[in-house]
């Protein structure tokens, strides 16, 4: 690991002698601009600093981080309830003054939070790879009941009357029905890939559910739709739809219904990732939108970009509206700023014609004019979870371990222009968190302000330090070939990187990716913390161990995977199940210009889907099964189906 900083430090990395609190609220638009014109992009930072120590040899006793992600308000507006989900615990906040009255430890990571009908039951999301949906008395947090569902549940929604509830279990692909009143899960519904946010529409009578990434071929020879979805399921009869997102959508993050139920908003990316990436300026890798969905037509009609021409929204988060359904707020968690805008300009036809980013061309934005968004700075690091409540928002500040709290004006442009500013304060949840080379590494892993105009972080492309399920032409080796996005899980610990090995080790990666996809070139001592973070990044447990353990045809699959005839683990040996070298496995593709790729590592390759360099197969069976893959010469033939099944089972619980 890089040697931490022997004194505190801002996140400028000048010293600092003592932590600062959270501070002011930035100015409008052209005082953005003008600071922007006049400072390099890896100079402009948030603006608030906190200390960065070395790891301590002993734990503390206390969570050292707290890790705000999702909020809820109560229906009388006097409580904030906080999940913070790198403590395990969710938080009572009173308001308007803005004291943890309570905490509550939950089994789990805390990862949404929702109000029953009445407001006197809080839902808890409580992730794990066995998670439960945790029924809290809303008033004294005891618990009334703890009920299974799948792997990493996420975003609990509640019927109208109370009686059933909906969990998106992220990593399962699927969503649970939970029959409140009996305490047991009724149902699991399909997801396309990872559920991660829902939300009732149309009356209670459509769930939607926002996948995060895209599931598809991404060969030279596929040229269908490749995004990520939005799954609409009848709450009557169980029937699944599928509404595709933008073509090139991914690492959605939020969805919200507008008042009325007719209308949602769902957050993501849009990569241009059949372009080469030559340049980042005016959004020509990735751009920042809201997606407008039809919910009885089931179709997108719009995609609206978060982002000013010159000046990016990175990685948009929690959106919500306003109970009049006037304004919508959305949380950048890339660049640190909450935006508004009142909706009837989102729904209007200037939103139409000239904020709909323009892939596959430049520049990509056809807008010469001003956005109609309002931005504004938050006094913390990390925006996440949004929740609107009368006439305050709140947004959970991941980094910082605190709540913005902000005074919603009745328009978005009043809250805006070059001399206004959004009246916003902090709420501290704990005291201010001392860093660890490893959590700043992780804050910069995922702040935009690094990157020339803001328009993506490292986070953009590696959601989560995985990856983004995409194909990129990222020129270190030639022009024209385009590989499939790598996740960053034991990139340090298995040399050398990318699918040629053109880097020699996922140091030089990380540098060369500031060069050369971010186009700027921060201090060392901030590569060497994202270093220290990608290092100390675990492997998921899978969703297809049997309570932490291989089933029964996972078994029988390392016995193949193991055996002479089959012999998987001459090129990925355990531990890591990767031998580092190059091989031609066969398959060079039309673009490529060598035969020869790096054999990556199988753990956690149940999550990066799709296979091979150029991801020409969507699943694991496809790969072995019709692509072959370490079974040429007659191998596969000589494999019975079940035995095909046993040894993707096995693949995929590593």
């Amino acid at each position: 690991m890089s040697q931490a900083p022997t004194a505190s430090h801002t996140l400028d990395g000048s010293p600092c002698g003592h932590i600062l609190a959270a501070s002011a609220v930035s100015g409008g638009r052209a005082a953005r601009l003008a600071a922007f014109a006049l400072l390099p992009a890896f100079a402009l930072l948030p603006a608030f600093a906190v200390a960065i120590v070395a790891m301590a040899e002993t734990p503390p006793a206390e969570p050292m981080y707290l890790g705000p992600s999702a909020l809820a308000v109560s229906n009388d507006e006097t409580t904030l309830y906080v999940a913070c989900t790198d403590a395990g615990q969710v938080a009572w906040v009173g308001l308007p003054e803005g004291v943890v009255a309570r905490r509550v430890d939950v089994p789990g990571e805390p990862t949404g939070l929702a109000l029953a009908p009445g407001g006197n039951r809080l839902l808890v999301a409580c992730a794990a790879p066995e998670s439960k949906l945790l029924v809290l008395d809303a008033g004294t947090g005891e618990r009334l009941a703890a009920i299974p569902a799948g792997h990493t549940a996420m975003s609990p929604v509640v019927s109208e009357d109370g009686r059933w509830a909906y969990l998106c279990n992220r990593f399962s692909n699927d969503v649970s029905v939970i029959d409140l009143e009996a305490g047991r899960e009724t149902a699991r519904l399909p997801a396309v890939r990872e559920p991660v946010a829902a939300a009732l529409a149309m009356d209670g009578q459509t769930l939607l559910v926002a996948n995060h990434l895209p599931l598809a071929r991404l060969d030279p020879e596929y040229t269908g739709h490749v995004a990520a979805a939005v799954t609409a399921i009848d709450t009557r009869t169980h029937d699944t739809t599928t509404i595709p997102l933008a073509h090139g959508a991914h690492s959605a993050r939020g969805l919200h219904v507008l008042p009325g139920g007719r209308l949602a908003l769902v957050t993501h990316l849009v990569g241009n990732f059949e372009e080469t990436p030559f340049r980042v300026d005016m959004g020509w890798i990735n751009v920042n939108v809201v997606s407008v969905v039809d919910v009885p037509r089931g179709t997108v009609t719009r995609t609206i970009g978060l982002d000013e021409r010159m000046l990016g929204a990175a990685n948009p988060w929690g959106v919500a509206s306003t109970p009049d359904g006037a304004l919508v707020c959305v949380a950048l968690a890339g660049s640190g700023e909450l935006s508004l805008i009142d909706a009837p300009d989102l729904l209007g036809e200037f939103a139409r014609l000239s904020m709909q980013p323009l892939m596959r061309a430049w520049p990509t934005y056809v807008s010469l004019g001003e956005s109609l968004w309002r931005r504004h700075a938050l006094p913390g690091a990390g925006p996440r979870g949004l929740a609107v409540a009368g006439s305050k928002g709140y947004v959970a500040q991941y980094f910082t371990d605190s709540v913005a709290v902000f005074a919603l004006p009745e328009r978005a442009e009043e809250a805006g222009g070059s001399e206004a500013a959004a009246p916003v304060r902090s709420i501290a949840l704990g005291p201010a968190p001392v860093l660890t080379p490893q959590r700043w590494g992780e804050m910069l892993f995922n702040d935009a302000t690094l990157c020339y105009q803001h328009w993506q972080s490292c986070a953009s492309c590696h959601p989560d330090a995985r990856m983004d399920a995409l194909n990129w032409d990222l020129m270190n080796d030639g022009i024209g070939n385009f590989k499939n996005t790598k996740s960053l899980l034991l990139a340090h610990q298995t040399p050398p990187s990318m699918a040629e090995g053109v880097r020699a080790t996922a140091e030089a990666a990380v540098r060369a990716g500031f060069v050369h996809i971010l186009f700027s070139e921060p201090p060392e001592e901030k590569t060497a913390a994202i270093d220290a973070y990608l290092k100390a990044l675990q492997p998921v447990p899978s969703p297809h161990l049997v309570g932490g353990r291989l089933s029964p045809a996972a078994r029988r699959g390392r016995e193949l995977f193991h055996s002479e005839a089959v012999a998987c683990h001459v090129c990925h040996p355990a531990p890591l199940y990767t031998d580092s070298k190059k091989y031609d496995v066969g398959s060079r593709n039309s673009q490529d210009r060598t035969d020869e790729f790096v054999t990556p590592t199988l753990i956690e390759v149940w999550r990066t889907a799709p296979y091979l360099h150029d991801g020409r197969y969507p699943t694991m069976h496809e790969l072995l099964d019709e692509g072959k893959h370490g079974l040429s010469g007659g191998r596969r033939e000589m494999l019975t189906d079940r035995q095909i099944d046993d040894l993707v089972e096995f693949v995929l619980s590593l």
